[in-house]
């Protein structure tokens, strides 16, 4: 939860941030702490207006990769080595479902930002992020700094890679899995997400900052059955429970056979009456489920909230990293860029932070933040402040607290 005493955190992050997603001019920042000073080179705007409110921060720009890279520097800046990455996944941005599973290399202990090459290109705001950031090796994997999956891009610097083969969805999501199990030692999950490899990649987005946040691997399925590569992999995390999201691009066949595996909980997706209000509803579930230790379960003020458009699918695993650091944040979903949905309205207000003063004055109260990702034509500037005023802080008053305590009993 947010406090008063944190606010002014955020907002001196939110203006280091101008010099990420602003006019890609900034002077370069001299490191301070312990270890060897090291320069914040720019990174290029790429459309992102560097816009920051109250209590929003939009980090990213026109594309994926800039988005990408705009979460990497804001939680690693790599000024001091406590501010470097262990190691940096680059992936392919038209590898769809590599990306998404890639999510949960950004949970503990590994906490890898991820990266996107184009083909075999890598864009100059991915090779200035990678190279400013310059991790620093995780010995499980022979010091490599780079996880490659199936990227033939070459690294900037000279940079030690870590090749990860990557086939079918299944397959390189399961490849992902083993690589999780070897860089966390002897701590495998007892959790596990699966998806079915047909599902619509907007009800999908969400499972990448769930993944991140819980370390709970992403695995893919077929409405046919479980393939061979995700059931060696469910089989080796020995009766794990078992997290279903989009059950329907499942189908009930394979969810049986997954009970073979463990135990399967479906995830509700909320019950839309559109095709576009499908994936704010399924988001807005996922941030509200819990199951024991397992899920956000977020239900009240005081968190880190992700925004992101649900018609740039990437920008899900390239935000999971906010899911699993900071204020670790949960994805939300926008329909369009210029609007805010009226159940995704309905929850921010749900969970709208509210102060009775005197007796309990605002700064004595818990605040929550908005991570945006994107130009405005992903979140537009007035759909950002319309989060915004959904965020704040307001004043309530004893007779609206009797009259919601009448309501709920």
């Amino acid at each position: 939860m947010f406090t008063a005493a944190q606010r002014p955190l955020l907002a001196t992050l939110a203006v280091a941030l101008l010099g990420v997603t602003g006019c890609g001019k900034s002077a370069p920042t001299q490191s301070l702490g312990s270890g060897p000073a090291r320069t914040l080179a720019p990174v290029e705007a790429h459309g992102a207006i560097g816009l920051s409110t109250r209590n929003t921060t939009r980090l990213g720009g026109s594309d994926v990769a800039a988005d990408a890279a705009g979460v990497a520097r804001a939680v690693y800046p790599g000024l001091t080595a406590a501010s470097r990455p262990t190691a940096v996944v680059l992936v392919d941005e038209h590898d769809w479902w590599g990306a998404l599973a890639a999510s949960v290399l950004a949970a503990a202990p590994t906490g890898a930002p991820l990266l996107f090459s184009e083909g075999t290109s890598l864009p100059a705001v991915s090779a200035q992020t990678l190279e400013a950031m310059h991790p620093l090796g995780a010995t499980a994997i022979g010091g490599a700094q780079v996880i490659s999956l199936g990227v033939h891009a070459t690294p900037p610097g000279g940079l030690l890679v870590h090749d990860v083969a990557v086939g079918t969805p299944a397959a390189a999501a399961a490849a992902v899995e083993r690589l999780a199990l070897t860089l966390d030692g002897s701590h495998p999950p007892h959790q596990v997400i699966v998806l079915g490899r047909d599902a619509s990649r907007a009800l999908a987005m969400p499972a990448a900052g769930l993944s991140a946040e819980s370390g709970a691997p992403i695995l893919l399925v077929g409405p046919a059955g479980v393939p061979r590569v995700t059931a060696t992999a469910l089989a080796g995390l020995h009766s794990p429970s078992i997290y279903v999201i989009d059950a329907p691009a499942v189908g009930r066949r394979t969810l049986a056979q997954l009970a073979r595996y463990g135990h399967v909980t479906v995830i509700p997706s909320g019950g839309a009456t559109s095709l576009a209000e499908a994936p704010v509803l399924s988001a807005i579930e996922i941030a509200r489920f819990t199951d024991g230790v397992f899920g956000w379960g977020i239900k009240e003020p005081g968190h880190g909230l992700v925004f992101a458009n649900a018609g740039r699918p990437l920008d899900a695993p390239a935000a999971a990293l906010l899911s699993a650091t900071g204020d670790y944040a949960p994805l939300l979903l926008l329909s369009s860029a210029g609007a805010i949905p009226q159940p995704l309205a309905h929850y921010l207000s749900d969970i709208q932070p509210a102060y009775e003063s005197p007796r309990f004055p605002p700064e004595r109260g818990v605040y929550t933040h908005g991570w945006l990702i994107g130009d405005q034509r992903a979140i537009s500037a007035i759909s950002q402040a319309e989060i915004d005023s959904l965020l704040e802080i307001e004043p309530r008053s004893q007779t609206d607290e009797a009259s919601g305590a009448s309501e709920v009993e």
